[in-house]
């Protein structure tokens, strides 16, 4: 079940931002989609969102830089990161938190990612 919010979904890839949007609609989530982390920053509601989920690997700003430029202006946003090239290092980088799911990825594994990073969210 989808817990209320606003999920922003980044990735430079067309179908795969389409794909996750059509899935979170279906369940219930209000979604943003975004062609690029800089897109994402230009618009005004990103503030307000519950969850991102953001590609790793992407022209310009990386998901990773976004993610560290949102931190270091104290903005504690969820991330749930998707991959089509998953490293060891990446991992390591994010730590235990932060979901990695790698493409493809099962519609089930990015909902419990999303459900539990949208859920710390709103408990704050």
């Amino acid at each position: 079940m989808a817990i209320a919010g606003v999920i922003s979904i980044i990735d430079d890839e067309e179908p795969v931002r389409r794909a996750i949007g059509s899935l979170l609609r279906s369940v219930g989530y209000d979604v943003l989609l975004f062609a690029s982390a800089e897109a994402f920053l230009g618009d005004e509601t990103h503030l307000s969102c519950t969850c991102v989920v953001s590609d790793i690997h992407m022209p310009g700003m990386s998901g990773i830089e976004l993610l560290e430029l949102l931190r270091s202006r104290q903005v504690f946003i969820p991330f749930v990161f998707i991959t089509a090239q998953p490293d060891q290092m990446v991992r390591a980088r994010l730590g235990d938190q932060i979901c990695v799911l790698q493409k493809p990825f099962h519609a089930d594994r990015l909902m419990a990612c999303i459900e539990s990073a949208a859920a710390s969210q709103l408990r704050k």
